[in-house]
């Protein structure tokens, strides 16, 4: 048989937000509102997984790991955001496959905003963007273009840009070439237009009344903008119905493994992006492959998804290089069941160290590792004296005057630099004060114990920390020792090293200007 063409389609910041997942979650979160069919296919024509996490809340040291096959701290300096640098030293799946005589490529972001950017797929070389990169400012664009050219002509224009972008990708492959091609649209980060959820799509916020986490106020402005993140999400998905419609108009469909997945959970909320909560490390993973994978299938495993590097090395026929500690998913891909199928993936480790700078605390990370099983998550907090969304900038203090809204919906380094700038942080910081937000935003934005637990099963938004319950001590315990087990096996500085990198250069220099 042929080596199979690879698809990756994986968004920046998208979280588990597809339709698909209402089978899953039912009709009371936020996935009630959107359909995203073309997601919804790859899952029905394909296999869904139901407990994929990614190896650390962040852009860069999530890619770092997915290209490399191994945990974050495992790629030096790849393993941050601001100041990292890619060590050409580490093998990354993609330039693996062009050794091995694939046509790779991507669009828009593949590993980034890290020097050189997108090295580890290739750098400029094998970049494909001539029809420009406007996707990534979705709501922006669209909102531009409707007045004159109406809301569905002015999202074709973008769609026509994902299509030739692709075709220039698919016309430089030589004919006798399989192919991997990473999607990587940034269009779910922020910004947003605001009001576009509803202008664009016909969302309506105030149908989000009731299905927001416990830990957000269920008011007017964080309702839209959750809405609005939403009909980035739907972008995304119509995107996606480009890729899939060229695939079947060339007739490479179903000799193409098409993956679709995310780097991390919603930015701009409250324990979202950066965050070892589900909201912040659970993400959608798809898959389709006639042939090797049955369709309709879903699957239960606990899925890191670094795996997918070698996963991708596996499907064609290269055996992953022993550095890469993560462990490939083409046996669960190809087995027939559904639940449960590898009964050895009963639990993934997530972690992260500095995300941006924090300038008043010396550019030192926030150091966090976690296990999620299926019922509990278990939180390991290093450094409980620092704040896990950055320097807060004198709000910590409930009489010290905030920021204008305006500044802290538009300004990620106002205060709380961890959290992305929008209209959910501004509302979040100007009302913190409010007996009936006062709880939510310590929850958010304060400082966290040493130790969390979870209960799952009755807590999915991990409102109650039973870590200093005596009646959990043993599952506490349990879940603290097989965690630091993987994090010595496999090397993590914050154990195995008496001075931590991370508290030193280069991993707290002054990095330059964001380019996220």
């Amino acid at each position: 048989m042929p080596r199979p063409n690879i698809l990756f389609a994986f968004a920046d910041d998208w979280g588990r937000y597809a339709s698909a997942y209402r089978r899953v979650e039912g009709d009371r979160t936020p996935n009630a509102l959107i359909d995203t069919p073309n997601v919804d296919r790859v899952a029905r024509e394909g296999v869904l997984f139901t407990n994929a996490f990614v190896p650390a809340p962040s852009c860069t040291p999530c890619r770092s790991s997915l290209l490399a096959g191994r945990y974050f701290w495992q790629t030096g300096l790849g393993a941050i955001l601001q100041c990292a640098v890619w060590d050409d030293a580490i093998p990354s799946y993609p330039l693996i496959l062009e050794e091995a005589g694939y046509h790779i490529g991507y669009t828009y972001k593949a590993w980034g905003p890290g020097v050189p950017p997108n090295q580890p797929y290739g750098g400029a070389r094998t970049a494909y963007a001539p029809a420009g990169n406007r996707f990534g400012r979705f709501s922006h664009v669209a909102t531009e273009l409707a007045p004159n050219l109406g809301v569905e002509a002015a999202k074709n224009v973008l769609y026509d840009e994902v299509r030739r972008n692709f075709d220039a990708f698919l016309n430089a492959r030589p004919a006798d070439k399989p192919f991997c091609y990473w999607w990587g649209p940034t269009n779910t980060h922020r910004t947003w237009e605001r009001g576009s959820g509803k202008a664009l799509w016909g969302l309506d916020p105030g149908d989000l009344e009731g299905r927001l986490p416990g830990f957000l106020p269920d008011v007017p402005d964080i309702r839209e903008d959750v809405c609005d993140y939403l009909g980035e999400c739907l972008a995304f998905d119509a995107g996606l119905g480009v890729l899939l419609q060229r695939l079947e108009e060339t007739g490479e469909l179903d000799n193409t493994l098409i993956v679709v997945s995310g780097d991390h959970g919603i930015p701009g909320f409250p324990r979202g992006k950066c965050n070892l909560y589900d909201i912040g490390s659970e993400v959608a993973l798809t898959a389709r492959w006639p042939g090797h994978i049955r369709p309709g299938r879903t699957v239960d495993d606990m899925v890191n998804i670094m795996d997918l590097g070698p996963t991708f090395l596996q499907a064609a026929g290269i055996e992953p290089p022993e550095c890469m500690c993560a462990r490939g998913l083409l046996d669960v891909l190809e087995a027939p069941g559904n639940g449960q199928i590898d009964p050895t993936r009963t639990f993934v480790v997530t972690g992260r160290e500095r995300h941006v700078a924090r300038a008043r605390e010396g550019n030192l990370p926030y150091p966090q590792r976690a296990i999620r099983t299926h019922d509990f998550l278990y939180i390991r907090n290093f450094e409980p004296e620092r704040w896990p969304m950055g320097d807060p900038g004198g709000m910590d203090n409930p009489d010290a005057a905030p920021p204008p809204y305006e500044k802290l919906a538009s300004d990620t380094f106002a205060v709380y630099p961890d959290m992305d700038a929008g209209p959910t942080k501004a509302w979040m910081v100007h009302h913190r004060g409010e007996e009936h937000v006062r709880l939510l935003f310590e929850m958010g934005f304060g400082r966290r114990p040493a130790e969390e637990l979870y209960d799952l099963r009755t807590d999915p938004h991990h409102l109650h920390n039973l870590a200093a319950d005596p009646a959990c001590d043993a599952v506490r315990r349990d879940l603290s020792e097989r965690l630091l087990d993987v994090l010595r096996e496999h090397g993590d500085p914050r154990l195995v090293e008496a001075e931590c990198r991370y508290e030193r250069l280069p991993y707290t220099g002054v990095p330059e200007p964001p380019r996220r």
